[in-house]
């Protein structure tokens, strides 16, 4: 299964849903086309209301990265960009492998790179909304 959610996170599950299958198809895991689990079939598997995997499906519906065929089931409709996307992610995967591995290397210790990693998306996040 590539969908694990975390009830404990305090973040909603089907938002959680959401970004996970936007990752899947952002790092070519799902391809357009390519047909989702039915929604019980889903909400079986991660152990979550129905209710919660339809929403999440209706939402990227809305976004149009999934489609919903009546009797049919939910197929991804990965949008042009996708797979350029993809290959970015994949070039900054292995960029963010080599800063964890230098900073390894100068000894500091994975929980401290953590917080590094966050305070840094903090910083550019409240950078992004002075803009």
């Amino acid at each position: 299964m590539i969908f694990r959610l975390n009830s404990s996170s305090g973040h909603p599950l089907y938002l959680q849903l959401m970004e996970q299958v936007r990752h899947a198809v952002e790092t070519g895991v799902l391809q357009d086309g390519d047909q989702m689990p039915g929604i019980r079939t889903l909400a079986e598997e991660l152990v979550i209301s129905h209710n919660t995997v339809a929403k999440a499906y209706t939402e990227l519906e809305h976004e149009g990265l999934l489609e919903l065929r009546h009797g049919s089931g939910a197929f991804i409709s990965a949008p042009q960009g996708a797979r350029s996307r993809a290959a970015k992610l994949v070039e900054a995967q292995a960029r963010v492998g080599e800063v964890v591995g230098e900073l390894r290397g100068d000894g500091f210790s994975a929980e401290e790179i953590r917080r590094l990693f966050e305070s840094q998306l903090m910083h550019a996040k409240q950078t992004v909304r002075r803009s």
